[in-house]
């Protein structure tokens, strides 16, 4: 499947040398991989020690309390490039609550990744909660998304994009009319 990012030149198409490993898959001897959370929870000395990049993908059904991780999710975190949420159906929105979780209590800055079945009219909602790369299906036309983007120039809740919202807006309008929120 084809990644795609948003860049300042627009959306692109991202060459992407990451292989997923599905749960049970023998891990290769070189290439950067995107492990299983059981996987990395398994064998998380060894990957570290690996020469090529390692991601981690975590299950739409991934505890967002993090427990598995217990500890170690802040150290964790820090040394992993890329994050991957998997969206195994349309209707399965759980992804979303561990990308802002990731990104808004657990302070996550690398790479996060939707992977999975990532439909073009989804994107703009994933990108407010963090996502920065998509996993799209092949022939994806690249203006669609692009359009997706900016389908909605206002918003009504606070995410992690930091985009200014409708409430904002009235306020610094009262406030500089002079008449108060």
């Amino acid at each position: 499947m084809p990644l795609v990012k948003k860049t300042a030149e627009g959306v692109e198409l991202i060459p992407t040398a990451w292989t997923r490993l599905a749960e049970g898959d023998t891990l290769p001897d070189s290439g950067a991989v995107l492990v299983p959370l059981s996987l990395w929870l398994e064998q998380r000395d060894t990957l570290r020690q690996r020469a090529e990049p390692v991601g981690v993908w975590l299950a739409s059904n991934t505890d967002t309390t993090f427990a598995a991780w217990g500890e170690a999710l802040a150290g964790d975190l820090l040394g992993l490039p890329v994050v991957a949420i998997d969206f195994p159906v349309f209707g399965d929105g759980r992804g979303y609550s561990i990308a802002a979780l990731l990104r808004q209590r657990h302070g996550y800055r690398g790479e996060l990744r939707a992977i999975g079945n990532v439909l073009v009219d989804q994107v703009s909602a994933m990108a407010r909660v963090g996502f920065d790369g998509f996993e799209v299906a092949e022939g994806t036309r690249l203006e669609l998304l692009e359009q997706a983007w900016s389908r909605f120039g206002a918003v009504y809740q606070t995410a992690t994009d930091g985009r200014e919202t409708i409430w904002q807006r009235r306020a610094a309008f009262a406030a500089a009319k002079g008449t108060g929120a």
